[in-house]
């Protein structure tokens, strides 16, 4: 079944394209991965897949119902989850604080100013699983403000993956972290649902092909390239303008 559609989509801000007429049809399950140099459209094509910014032109479709025009907290409801670029913890929370309030809201529950965050075990145990599994137990009880950035980024993809999402986005998940940090992220990647579908911003191409079941080359908002990940390596514009060869 196909979990992502996208049929032409196009985003303008004023004179300037960002994305032109793109394209993509993933499957359940699928892993692809999204490469492109810099101001090539990526993120602002994960903008519109996720409701972030309207599309200018174009349909966006999720397990084939037309999800163009509704707003970024229904998407999420029908299954959507993303990180982002930068990450969007609150400081001088700890790390299980920022945990429970991403569960709180999965939930949507509001934070009451009558009833402490702590109260309610169940999600204190949920946050103490996600903890564990990732091997960042020790970091609970730190506030946000004081972990590393590649901790960070990692609380980052937890919490994304909280809600158990069907379709999950990641903004380069792999940016800013440690080379044991990356094998470390990349194996958990691995152990995700196979029936769980991943989109992935990734500039670590041996990172983006070794994860992919399939690659699209995105250049100055349009998508130049599309195939398997040995495919997309061998192909002559990729090797020319993103691999830096002749």
């Amino acid at each position: 079944m196909r979990a992502l559609a996208t049929h032409a989509i196009s985003r303008n801000f004023g004179g300037v394209q960002a994305v032109a007429e793109v394209s993509l049809a993933i499957e359940q399950g699928e892993r692809r991965v999204i490469i492109g140099p810099n101001g090539a459209g990526k993120t602002t094509l994960f903008n519109m897949l996720s409701g972030s910014f309207p599309v200018s032109a174009g349909r966006i479709e999720l397990f084939e119902r037309d999800v163009t025009h509704l707003a970024a907290n229904r998407r999420a409801r029908l299954g959507i989850a993303r990180t982002f670029q930068i990450t969007n913890l609150f400081p001088r929370l700890t790390v299980m604080e920022n945990l429970v309030l991403a569960l709180q809201a999965l939930r949507n529950e509001r934070p009451s100013v009558f009833r402490s965050m702590h109260a309610d075990r169940k999600l204190f145990e949920r946050a103490e699983s996600l903890l564990e599994k990732w091997s960042l137990s020790d970091i609970a009880t730190r506030p946000a403000r004081t972990i590393s950035y590649g901790q960070q980024r990692q609380i980052d993809l937890m919490m994304a993956l909280a809600s158990d999402p069907k379709v999950l986005l990641l903004d380069e998940p792999m940016a800013g972290l440690s080379a044991a940090e990356v094998i470390h992220v990349v194996g958990l990647i691995r152990t995700l649902p196979k029936e769980m579908t991943i989109l992935m911003i990734e500039h670590d191409m041996d990172v983006a092909l070794d994860l992919a079941d399939f690659v699209t080359v995105l250049h100055q908002g349009r998508a130049i390239v599309e195939g398997r990940p040995e495919e997309v390596k061998r192909h002559p514009d990729v090797m020319k303008i993103y691999l830096g060869a002749e």
